[in-house]
């Protein structure tokens, strides 16, 4: 193998030329990785190869140690340290080493990512110690080159989500600190150094906290990042303010001196700097303020009401320096840019989101500074003082006491509405963000008869006029129809007054010859919402819609055969997504009303599925879409099984589009629940694509859950039938069961092992209640230990959800009810059953269904004692 023509390939525009590249690489790394990762890193250390080889070396040898899953990173990282010799470790450690030495900046960063890799597998192990001290000197003695290069790589290094390292890094603190405080002096006459080491040193700031305890050690790295906000290079100066905000965010608890004697003015002035992302980062780390403070108020609070007299330190930096930094804010949000993509992240969005977050933080007493800037602005000439002023009103909406806001609303009102009307979009848009705010924080203060007919008016006028308003309009229409909904299952409504003239509006608003997609979409959005939240006197219209959307639907069907396009099939299947997601929502909303029209929407739905193409957006709505008929229509949805069956069987085996093959997998679970018995010839073709689906090795783990909980589905709605499948996947959840995580590991991996026993233990639920049902409790006795086993597994470990209790509560209970007459008792009477019931039922934290089928396992398991022993508990 010509290495250098591999990866010179592997950077290659062709694909084909690309892939190949990579077989290639990845087969000789699987005849001889030893062999394969010492021709790499000489390849990379080479000084004659051209900079894009040696780069691609690199990202080889780094893409050798490196995966998003979990289990594949630990499966990699595994072949360094079984599979290679400790003296081509060594050797190919050095040639990496050698390379941050090189001239090539591009091969030094591309080695600085590799060292990180394997630092990542061997500073846990204490197998490397030599690296830190290196880095260190090379830092103190390097030429600019290899000290850029070599504090790049403690930055690549510091970056990690790996808990073991982090865990670890902590004993380098001082070897880390050393070299990036040293480079990021003001002395450090070279930028790119500098700014290397700013950026390691923003990494790095989790990992010193005992260096952060030691007051002469803090007071230094504190000096060294203000004067590095004064740098004349803005990528310094960038740096600085992100170390700032990481700081704040990590040391609030020791920044009061500092806020007083430098942050204020430094971050005022910030805020206030011509370079952009400088002033962003400025404004960022008075969201990061703000942020801090209602997190340790929210945190005082429960303290407080649960009894501890351990409180977090609060400086109330935000309303000390609210005169200071509110003026600030709100002149930038007057620095607009006119043709601004949605989004784009320019200083006055910053702006406006650090006003969102002061309002929460100070409240009420944000409202004096923000109302004077509006009055000043609303009547503005400049278009950009117009915008603010809305901008600035719609942004303290939550936090104030809505008492102070409710008449403030009240009067601004019919001032906003007016102010829909004028001339310049980018007022208008910010203005329906602004009712937006308002509808979802503050809708008590729309009084129905007064308001709604004006303001639903204008948001409908706003989205037919111009689709750069159509996702503020659409935003604020949602929140006024889930705000004015009233109670589920209501006979009127705030809004039934308006739903038929609203309809109509969204209908013709979507029949624009110049709607363009994102204003169709924004409308068919706004129509899901009203048809959701309708009060039951509008079901009527809701009724006539459904034969309004499917016949919109149904034409759509012919255009697959006039697509040329990409554009075409876009524009296509956007709107058949859209009108299928409304379709969606009043099947919902109609529930078993839509009976008299089940025939023709399975008809269009199975259209749809045997007309789009792979990797359509649109069968993951029909699915949905499907799922809800099921629901609503019970038992009689049998009548489709045989002409659906087939399109769901594909997706469930389309493991090459995991979007598609997981709605496949919910509906399951909604279709066997809505037949029952009869989804029983359906069984066989589900079971066998559901296990295939769970030895899977393209779908990612978090499949297997709902799978197991589409296992205790298929149970209960077939009962005894399910003994054809029991003992199959019975071995499945014992193996699932021994799946456990570490606490100190990945919070991903912590997650999947609560979510993989809620979908054990819903499965096992199913399946007794299933056997239960068929009079074949019998064929569960010789999996009731390992029922309890995974159960005490649950208890003992403090990693579980209220779902997982709620699931286990379940299992208990139905288990002793399976059994009556006491044949486990034994099991029922163990001391940590009694625990775990008690502590379930008396949290009153948990949901009042969740304590409830504590209560209900409680009295079951009584039963199931009283039963075995003639005894009371």
């Amino acid at each position: 193998m010509d290495v250098n023509h591999v990866l010179e390939s592997t950077l290659s525009a062709d694909a084909t030329t690309r892939q190949n590249a990579e077989q290639q690489l990845l087969q000789a790394a699987d005849i001889d990785f030893s062999g394969y990762l010492t021709t790499l890193a000489q390849a990379l250390a080479n000084e004659q190869t051209q900079s894009h080889i040696r780069t691609a070396a690199g990202i080889a040898l780094k893409n050798s140690f490196s995966s998003r899953e979990y289990a594949r990173l630990r499966e990699v990282q595994g072949r360094w340290l079984e599979q290679v010799d400790p003296n081509v470790k060594k050797s190919v450690k050095d040639s990496a080493l050698e390379t941050l030495r090189s001239n090539d900046a591009r091969a030094g960063q591309s080695a600085a990512q590799f060292i990180a890799s394997i630092a990542a597998i061997e500073i846990p192990r204490d197998q490397w110690p030599e690296l830190m001290p290196a880095l260190v000197q090379n830092v103190g003695e390097g030429a600019a080159h290899l000290k850029q290069a070599s504090l790049t790589t403690i930055g690549f290094i510091c970056e990690t989500d790996d808990n073991d390292l982090r865990d670890s890094l902590t004993q380098h603190s001082n070897a880390i600190l050393t070299a990036v405080v040293q480079g990021a002096r003001k002395e450090e006459t070279n930028v790119d150094v500098r700014h290397a080491a700013i950026t390691a040193l923003g990494d790095s700031l989790e990992f010193v906290r005992t260096n952060f305890d030691n007051d002469g050690e803090r007071n230094y790295i504190m000096q060294v990042i203000c004067e590095a906000t004064q740098s004349e290079d803005e990528r310094v100066q960038q740096g600085a303010f992100g170390c700032l905000n990481r700081i704040m965010a990590l040391y609030y608890d020791k920044m009061r001196f500092y806020m007083e004697k430098a942050l204020f003015g430094l971050t005022i002035t910030g805020m206030r700097s011509e370079e952009e992302d400088v002033a962003k980062l400025a404004v960022e780390f008075w969201c990061t303020v703000c942020e801090e403070e209602i997190a340790i108020e929210d945190d005082n609070a429960q303290a407080q009401s649960e009894g501890s007299t351990e409180m977090r330190p609060y400086f109330n930096f935000t309303r000390v320096a609210t005169q200071e930094v509110v003026p600030v804010l709100l002149g930038l949000l007057t620095k607009q840019e006119e043709d601004a993509a949605d989004d784009d992240y320019n200083i006055s969005r910053a702006a406006y989101q650090c006003l969102q977050l002061y309002a929460q933080a100070v409240g009420s007493s944000l409202i004096p500074p923000v109302l004077s800037f509006v009055e000043a602005n609303l009547r503005n000439e400049d278009w950009h003082n117009r915008e603010a002023a809305v901008s600035a009103f719609g942004a303290i909406m939550e936090g104030p006491d809505e008492k102070v806001l409710g008449p403030l609303v009240k009067q601004a009102l019919p001032v906003l509405i007016q102010t829909m009307d004028d001339k310049v979009v980018n007022v208008k848009d910010a203005t329906a963000y602004a009712l937006g705010r308002i509808c979802e924080s503050v809708p008590d203060a729309i009084e129905p008869e007064t308001h709604l007919p004006t303001l639903i008016s204008s948001l409908f006028t706003g989205l037919s006029s111009n689709p750069k308003m159509a996702g503020s309009c659409c935003w604020a229409l949602m929140n006024l129809a889930e705000r004015f909904a009233g109670e589920p299952g209501c006979q009127e409504n705030a809004l039934s007054k308006h739903f038929r003239d609203s309809v109509g509006h969204v209908l013709q608003v979507t029949e624009r010859n110049d709607a363009d997609n994102q204003l169709r979409t924004a409308a068919y959005e706004v129509l899901n919402s009203f048809v959701s939240n309708a009060a039951n006197d509008s079901l009527p219209v809701v009724a006539n819609l459904s034969d309004v959307i499917l016949q919109r639907l149904e034409k759509t069907i012919p255009m697959h055969s006039q697509i040329v396009s990409i554009e075409d099939r876009i524009t296509l299947e956007d709107m058949q997504t859209s009108l299928t997601s409304v379709l969606l929502a009043i099947i919902q909303r109609l529930e078993q009303e839509i009976q008299p029209q089940a025939d023709r929407i399975m008809q269009v739905f199975l259209q749809l599925l045997q007309t789009v193409g792979s990797k359509s957006s649109v069968p993951d709505t029909v699915f949905a879409a499907i799922g809800a008929l099921a629901t609503s229509l019970e038992d009689s949805f049998a009548n489709y099984m045989d002409s659906f069956a087939p399109f769901l069987y594909n997706a469930l085996g389309n493991q090459e589009e995991p979007g598609l093959c997981s709605m496949a997998i919910g509906l399951v679970s909604d279709i066997t629940r809505s037949l029952g018995e009869k989804s029983q010839p359906y069984c066989d073709s589900f079971m066998n694509h559901l296990l295939n689906n769970l030895r899977s090795t393209t779908l990612s783990n978090q499949f297997k859950p709902a799978i197991l909980q589409c296992f205790g589905d298929i149970a209960q709605a077939i009962g005894g039938h399910f003994e054809t499948y029991l003992s199959v996947v019975a071995v499945v959840l014992q193996q699932a069961a021994g799946v456990t995580s570490n606490p100190e590991g990945p919070y991903e991996m912590l997650e999947y092992v609560i979510s993989l026993r809620e979908g054990i233990m819903d499965a096992w639920d199913g399946i007794i209640l299933a056997m239960k049902a068929g009079g074949k409790t019998q064929l569960l006795e010789s999996y009731v230990e390992a029922v309890f086993q995974l159960l005490s597994i649950v208890w003992q470990d403090h990693n579980r959800s209220e779902a997982l209790l709620r699931s286990s509560m379940g299992v208990i209970g139905d288990l002793a009810d399976a059994f009556p007459t006491g044949n486990f008792s034994n099991f029922f009477r163990a001391d940590w059953v009694t625990s775990m019931i008690k502590e379930t039922r008396s949290n009153r934290d948990f949901q009042a269904r969740t304590i409830e089928t504590a209560r209900w396992a409680r009295e079951q398991v009584k039963r199931q004692i009283s039963g075995g022993q003639g005894l009371q508990v």
